[in-house]
């Protein structure tokens, strides 16, 4: 790692980069609040897709998402719970990649106090669609009308567990990288060639 200095400079990018993650998740806008997430399907390999970052959790190193029980993602997740999430700022010039174990969450008092919040914003109909997500319309907006009786739908949380993260900064000045392994008891950070 080098000096002192430099392990001291190597934690505050840490730290910075989950501030920049915690702003993300409150700021519509933030290039980071609509990150990839990265999973497996074991017929199609590798599929990827944008999803909305809704809260984040330094201290314990988990991000979560909203999704809708019914896709696909939910079940690529069951069968391997390892994914990347991908967050690209032009701004900043910062690309963040986060490794991470994925649970997904339908009951509970963390998904019903969350529901409770949303359930009066238009965001709420896309959990509350008779048909999944994916499904074939004769025509756009064909599937807006709730489920009849739905109280919940199929509102569901992923919760990421970071296991590591790689960041990587292009600068005019000097490209960066970083990487923050918190797979051990006690986390671990190390500059790399970019």
């Amino acid at each position: 790692m080098g000096s002192d200095r430099s392990g001291d400079e190597l934690w505050a990018q840490g730290t910075a980069l989950w501030a920049e993650l915690v702003r993300a998740a409150g700021t519509r806008g933030h290039p980071w609040r609509q990150p990839v997430l990265a999973t497996s399907c074991p017929v199609r390999g590798a599929q990827a897709r944008t999803v909305v970052l809704r809260d984040v959790d330094p201290a314990a190193r988990v991000l979560i998402v909203y999704t809708d029980t019914r896709t696909p993602k939910v079940a690529q997740l069951a069968h391997d719970p390892r994914a990347q999430i991908v967050c690209w700022s032009a701004v900043l010039g910062w690309q963040l990649r986060l490794g991470c174990v994925v649970t997904s969450e339908s009951d509970g008092l963390d998904v019903t106090s969350r529901w409770a919040m949303l359930r009066h914003t238009r965001a709420a109909q896309d959990y509350l669609s008779p048909l999944a997500p994916g499904s074939v319309l004769s025509a756009p907006g064909d599937a807006t009308e709730s489920a009849p009786g739905a109280v919940r739908g199929t509102f569901t949380l992923l919760r990421a567990q970071v296991l590591e993260m790689d960041w990587l900064s292009l600068d005019p000045d000097g490209h960066r990288r970083a990487v923050f392994d918190y797979r051990d008891a006690a986390p671990s950070a190390r500059w790399l060639v970019p």
